[in-house]
């Protein structure tokens, strides 16, 4: 019985790093990535930052941990798509979607917080599902295409669940096959921190609404995350021909 932890771990450990600089290259060349990045550094900071202020409200505690959670899960998805396994990164953002959707109903009705905090098992899934909230974003902004369910329903496809379409995510090239471990090809990692950076604006977007009205402390980070938003959405969402 060997100790410590196989050879094999260690190459493969390497070779992530191997991708990780390749990937840091293909970033340093492109300004758009720059961006995705920088907004949701930018969104990481506000759920530190928020998380710090001491309180004794149990809804705001909520609104904090969903926010840490955003964090951790951004961290993580950086950390593996810089390494070469998108796929996987991509399944991560799966999870920052579906806590995004939840601060999202939490900030329009705080009385929802409360339910969510002390609903059982199947009240939770009865009312709080990732379906149900999504329907219950859509009914309050009155959305009728279904975008959110469009958009979630891709991440599944293409990471969330073992399909044929899920295979594409395991390809370097569109029309190659696939491959066992992690790969470093710059359509792959633009794919997914695009969809990082957008997801990121509205993470800050949400957890702006919980900071307390008062609180001097939080506003050199959302100060911050407003002009990178404002950039990025002027960078990706201007209108054609505009200047």
């Amino acid at each position: 019985m060997t100790q410590g932890i196989p050879n094999n771990i260690y190459g493969l450990h390497s070779a992530e790093e191997q991708f990780r600089e390749k990937a840091c290259s293909i970033i340093d060349a492109d300004t758009g990535l720059q961006l995705h990045l920088a907004v949701t550094e930018a969104a990481m900071d506000m759920a530190d930052v928020l998380r710090q202020f001491d309180t004794s409200d149990e809804d705001l505690k909520v609104a904090q941990i969903l926010g840490m959670r955003t964090f951790n899960a951004f961290g993580a998805s950086i950390k593996l798509t810089l390494s070469g396994y998108h796929q996987n990164s991509a399944l991560i953002l799966r999870d920052v979607m579906e806590t995004v959707f939840l601060l999202d109903l939490f900030a329009g009705d705080r009385l929802l917080i409360e339910r969510w905090r002390f609903a059982d098992k199947k009240a939770r899934m009865r009312d709080f599902s990732p379906v149900k909230v999504r329907e219950a974003l859509d009914a309050r902004d009155g959305f009728t295409s279904k975008k959110r369910f469009e958009v979630y329903e891709l991440f599944s496809e293409l990471a969330g669940h073992p399909n044929m379409k899920s295979s594409w995510m395991m390809r370097p090239q569109r029309d190659g096959d696939a491959v066992i471990g992690p790969f470093m090809e710059a359509t792959a990692l633009e794919a997914v921190i695009s969809e990082m950076g957008r997801l990121a604006v509205q993470v800050g977007e949400k957890l702006d609404h919980f900071f307390p009205a008062n609180w001097d402390q939080c506003l050199p980070s959302r100060l911050a995350f407003t002009q990178l938003k404002l950039k990025w959405i002027k960078t990706f969402y201007a209108p054609a021909g505009g200047p």
